[in-house]
């Protein structure tokens, strides 16, 4: 159990650290309907990485049963390896210059709480980056010799630790909204100026890390 939560910290982390959410949260903690929508999309980004995550500890599960953990789950590690490599080469290719900011973005002032609660599940669950990192993470849970309630406690201290950085911000606001605005806004501003970069490197880094894990399983 100790080595598979071990080998799940760099992908939640990558999942954590994904400015993309982070931005969106804060951008609906500083909209006229903080409260409500925040609140349903810290919901909807803990639902989507649960699911997601789940979905693929069960069918790394059926396939390792069948075709040995070891060999299967290294595979799987190297291809999520290898397309983590390709999506962090093309986010530092495109890190440089202006970005045009998503429509969605501009929207946040009108979204309800249900509506934030489906985009923090699509972007959770369906955004191809935050993905390949739950897939990793699923293939990790599922390729390991655990018990169901194991299994259940790994999913649950990867979607902690992956949702903390939306979680967090979502419940200090709660407790402490005015005094957060000042911090919320300008760590907006560095996200925005920095995200591309940081994704880039750590996107590289947890690639090499799976190919590593991969290629030693077999």
């Amino acid at each position: 159990m100790g080595a598979v939560i071990g080998d799940l910290l760099p992908l939640a982390v990558g999942v954590a650290v994904s400015p993309i959410p982070i931005i969106a949260a804060i951008l609906m903690l500083l909209s006229k309907r903080a409260g409500t929508t925040s609140v349903g999309f810290a919901i909807g980004w803990l639902a989507g990485i649960v699911v997601a995550t789940t979905i693929f500890v069960a069918l790394a599960g059926t396939i390792s049963s069948s075709d040995g953990p070891s060999t299967t789950s290294s595979l799987i590690k190297i291809v999520l390896g290898v397309l983590l490599l390709a999506v962090g080469v093309r986010q530092w290719r495109g890190r440089t210059g202006e970005h045009a900011t998503p429509k969605w973005m501009t929207a946040i002032d009108d979204l309800t709480a249900a509506k934030g609660f489906g985009l923090a599940f699509a972007l959770a669950a369906i955004n191809p980056k935050n993905l390949l990192m739950c897939v990793a993470a699923g293939v990790t849970i599922g390729g390991a010799s655990l018990s169901v309630g194991q299994q259940v406690g790994a999913v649950a201290v990867f979607t902690v630790i992956a949702a903390s950085t939306v979680a967090i911000p979502v419940i200090g606001y709660l407790v402490a909204a005015q005094r957060l605005r000042a911090p919320l806004d300008a760590l907006k501003q560095w996200l925005q100026t920095n995200n591309a970069t940081v994704m880039a490197v750590l996107i590289l880094v947890i690639g090499i890390v799976l190919i590593g894990k991969g290629i030693g399983g077999l």
